[in-house]
């Protein structure tokens, strides 16, 4: 049996994709799985940060060995003419501590990407997209691309641009707690008080709902044509 781990961050990245599918949670991992004739898709996430990707796709494999891994999930936009609310096929993924570059298996790849070890802000994005030339950045990509070179797999990586080059947002690396969950009950607070942020968050909330609805479109574009999966088999998602 044909078994493709799709790894994200938060379960709101992974919405769209896995309405209807099977969920679980496993040693603080969000699970949601979908079977079909000869294969399988299973979707984990643990929360924002390698550490976190890397356990999530940890997990996965509990259930048995994984033919191909894609990572997904929100990104930043490095250029001004990647838009908010669309998804990106990636070429290349940089791990910005180590400075390595990790192979994407050939698909309909349009950019490269960089994972930080933080959320980048504005003058954050301007150094990274000058520093690694590169289109997207986000914070869990380059573990999954490294745990995929090691086993030997094909890895590929979808991303949706939940925020734009220039957007000006609040710090939310000091809402990430340790173990990579979004302590969002700390961060309405925070804002509530601060109405400037309001407009900004509410286009990236939209943009960020967007992009979750185009990654998922363009995940199962990529598992059909690489023969994942049988549209008649009566994917859930197929009409969506």
């Amino acid at each position: 049996m044909k078994r493709v781990a799709i790894i994200a961050a938060m379960p709101a990245e992974l919405k769209p994709l896995t309405r209807g599918w099977r969920h679980v949670r496993s040693n603080g991992v969000d699970l949601w799985r979908w079977s079909f004739d000869g294969g399988e898709w299973i979707a984990a996430c643990a929360g924002a940060g390698v550490e976190q990707a890397a356990r999530a796709f940890a997990e996965v494999e509990k259930c048995g060995e994984v033919d191909r891994v894609i990572s997904v999930g929100w990104a930043g936009a490095l250029r001004e003419e990647l838009l908010p609310g669309c998804a990106y096929d990636v070429s290349c993924v940089i791990d910005a501590r180590t400075g390595e570059r990790f192979h994407v298996a050939a698909w309909h790849n349009e950019c490269s990407l960089v994972t930080s070890s933080k959320v980048a802000d504005a003058a954050e994005k301007q150094r990274l997209a000058s520093t690694y030339q590169a289109a997207l950045v986000d914070m869990e990509a380059a573990a999954i691309a490294r745990l995929a070179r090691m086993r030997g797999i094909p890895f590929y990586c979808i991303k949706g641009i939940s925020d734009g080059y220039s957007d000006k947002l609040p710090d939310f690396n000091r809402f990430i707690s340790t173990d990579g969950q979004f302590q969002l009950a700390r961060f309405v607070l925070f804002v509530l008080i601060r109405p400037m942020h309001w407009p900004a968050l509410i286009r990236m909330g939209e943009n960020s709902r967007k992009a979750a609805r185009a990654l998922a479109a363009s995940v199962r574009d990529l598992l059909d044509e690489r023969g994942q999966t049988d549209k008649l088999n009566g994917n859930p998602n197929d009409k969506n």
